[in-house]
């Protein structure tokens, strides 16, 4: 069934009451430039290959051999693996909602009616649980994913929903909810689902369909949360976030993914109930979570045993495991935020975080993914197989697929939806929060119609040009976020400057432009004093785009750990819009301690390096790779670099 009712259809996250309204696929359009390319080579190449995979090692088989009933003696991947055929079929309904590709429809189609042929009578649906021959139904909750998996369908359904279509996926997600309230309501088992998911899903799920009780079963896991529902295990229930209830947390931790899916959710729950001692729990957790335990890529986690944050300023570059899908996380949060309370700084940690975490993770082919995002290479990358799978967190480079492969589906997901994160509207204004080449077509209730065109060449040069195609006969605004970092930003309206930050009012006209120019110049970040890891180090960033040094772009025989910036001779941007810095060669002398009371190091040129963006890196081949670069010392007088060329 088509929707037709416009005001039912959307984004992601559709809060019943909120400062920003979020624009719909039908409102808000991707149109070429930098997350052109990216929305193509999701539509054309990474949707494919995920579907692909899962099909060549048997996980999208799973549901045939459920519906058969030959799946306990025929199970492909671990107990999750149901959730990446979710998050593919999530990214196929936003991809559709686009605009109709016909023979993606009719593989999005065929894999819901086999993924609905696995559906039980009493609406519960998985493929490793519950069948004779496998474990009963939710008898591992703390390890089984099976409402985690659940969540994620659930989300696909509600893709499809603000899509504008009502269709079998749909149908199965409300007899699974049905079933999830019965198994889990005010009437149900007092348990939670080791890892959460399932709780924005059911909010949302609940804000798609007018299904109160949807809303009412994600309050209730919210609440139980951290009521010691789950086993204990050897890394403490803060794994989980069991260890207190949510309102009482003041910081992010355990298993970022989690934590940060579990965030969500607990907004979501208290915006409905507007029950602000939850939501300004969940606004503090943000705020020392971002200022304490955030890399400057907008990474989040620093424990590898358990995909976890680690303390306060506890950042380690090297160990970084910034995890793929806890940067979508916390996208995912901090739109909620954005949508709360209008607060730019939201906004801020999105574009970090999409631009330098997410991104990091697809090859540049499409074909290939980083599941952790280190900041430090020490050693060569290595070349995976690309036809094998790999294990997740070893992969020094981008690989095609993983025995945990919730990354590549995670980032399909976001691409086929990620202009739903760049607009919003209010009363009588827009409000263009990521820039990017994008047309937008909305309805202001106190105004009337608006049409704009945004186009640009960010992150890598900062002028956004927006142009007014339709206006109504009246005031309204236009509201451009200006980044924390861009202190010199200018505006103009017409080739006339106006004041820069804030919403720009007027009665505008038809072919109106107005232009943000933000400041690209290259600049150097200084680490918080208590980050021991990278004390005495410092990172370059351009405009939004955090820098990295690779190997490939040294003498031969140097890695970047043989590099010492001069960050006193400054830094520039060559014509083609590279930024160079002045680095200093050195070689450690060779010991059999690593100890000594002095500085043996030898210091052996000078080269001007170039510094790529480090969503980029690793895509010319195995190298090694560092964003965190020592300074040299003040003063040091250097010989000719080992190509002979002084500079």
């Amino acid at each position: 069934m088509t929707i037709t009712n416009l005001s039912l259809i959307g984004g992601p996250v559709q809060p019943g009451t909120a400062t920003l309204r979020p624009l719909g696929a039908h409102e808000v359009r991707v149109a070429g430039g930098f997350w052109g390319a990216l929305v193509d080579l999701n539509s054309q190449v990474i949707l494919a290959h995920c579907e692909n995979w899962m099909e060549r090692i048997g996980w999208i088989a799973n549901f045939d051999r459920a519906a058969e009933g030959t799946v306990a003696t025929n199970h492909s991947g671990i107990e999750f693996v149901d959730s990446e055929v979710y998050k593919l079929l999530e990214a196929m309904a936003w991809e559709l909602g686009r605009g109709h590709q016909q023979d993606l429809a009719d593989r999005y189609a065929a894999l819901v009616a086999r993924v609905a042929a696995a559906q039980d009578q009493d609406g519960y649906l998985h493929t490793s649980f519950g069948r004779p021959g496998q474990r009963d139904r939710y008898s591992d909750l703390e390890w089984g994913h099976e409402l985690y998996c659940f969540g994620h369908l659930i989300q696909a359904a509600v893709a499809r929903l603000r899509t504008g279509h009502d269709d079998k996926l749909v149908t199965v997600a409300r007899r699974l909810v049905d079933h999830v309230y019965r198994e889990f309501g005010p009437d149900g088992r007092p348990a939670v689902c080791g890892h959460p998911e399932i709780e924005p899903a059911l909010v949302e799920f609940g804000r798609a369909t007018g299904s109160a009780q949807a809303v009412e079963l994600a309050r209730l896991f919210v609440e139980r949360r951290g009521t010691g529902t789950l086993a204990t295990i050897e890394w403490g229930q803060e794994y989980f976030q069991d260890d207190m209830p949510v309102r009482d947390a003041t910081v992010l931790r355990g298993h970022a993914v989690r934590a940060l899916y579990l965030a969500s959710g607990a907004l979501d729950v208290g915006t409905e109930a507007n029950d602000l001692g939850l939501i300004h729990a969940v606004e503090q957790q943000w705020a020392n979570t971002v200022a304490k335990r955030t890399y400057i890529t907008g990474g989040m986690g620093s424990h590898h045993q358990d995909e976890a944050f680690g303390a306060d300023y506890e950042l380690p570059s090297d160990r970084a495991y910034s995890e793929t899908c806890a940067g979508i996380a916390s996208v995912m949060l901090s739109w909620r935020l954005l949508l709360r309370t209008g607060d730019s700084k939201y906004a801020d940690l999105m574009e970090r975080t999409l631009l330098n975490n997410v991104l990091a993770s697809p090859r540049e082919d499409g074909r290939g993914f980083f599941y952790t995002n280190t900041l430090h290479q020490r050693t060569a990358s290595t070349v995976p197989d690309d036809d094998s799978i790999n294990v997740r967190a070893l992969s020094t480079l981008r690989a095609p697929w993983f025995e945990v492969s919730c990354c590549p589906t995670n980032v399909a997901r976001t691409l086929a939806s990620v202009e739903l994160y760049f607009a919003t509207a209010t009363q009588d204004a827009v409000q263009i929060h990521q820039f990017g080449d994008i047309d937008i077509r909305t309805t202001l209730d106190g105004a009337g119609d608006v049409a704009l065109s945004v186009r640009t060449g960010y992150p890598h040069d900062g002028s956004i040009r927006v142009e007014i195609l339709e206006t109504p006969d009246r005031e309204f605004g236009i509201d451009l976020r200006i980044p924390s970092w861009a202190t010199d930003a200018r505006m103009s309206l017409n080739g006339q400057n106006v004041p820069a930050g804030g919403a720009l009012r007027r009665h505008f006209l038809a072919g109106d432009v107005v232009i943000l120019e933000l400041p690209m110049d290259p600049r150097i970040t200084h680490p918080h004093p208590q980050i021991d890891a990278v004390r005495g180090t410092v990172a370059v960033e351009r405009g939004p785009l955090v820098l990295c040094a690779e190997d490939v772009d040294l003498p031969a025989g140097y890695t970047v750990n043989d590099i010492a910036l001069d960050a006193a001779h400054g830094l520039h941007t060559t014509g083609d819009g590279h930024t160079v810095a002045r680095a200093r060669l050195r070689h450690p002398s060779a010991a059999d301690w690593p100890y000594t009371d002095r500085d043996e190091t030898t210091l052996t040129g000078i080269v001007d390096l170039n510094l790529v963006p480090y969503h980029s890196w690793g895509n010319r081949g195995p190298a090694t790779m560092r964003v965190w670069i020592p300074t040299a010392e003040p003063g040091s007088t250097m010989p000719a670099a080992p190509d002979g060329k002084e500079n």
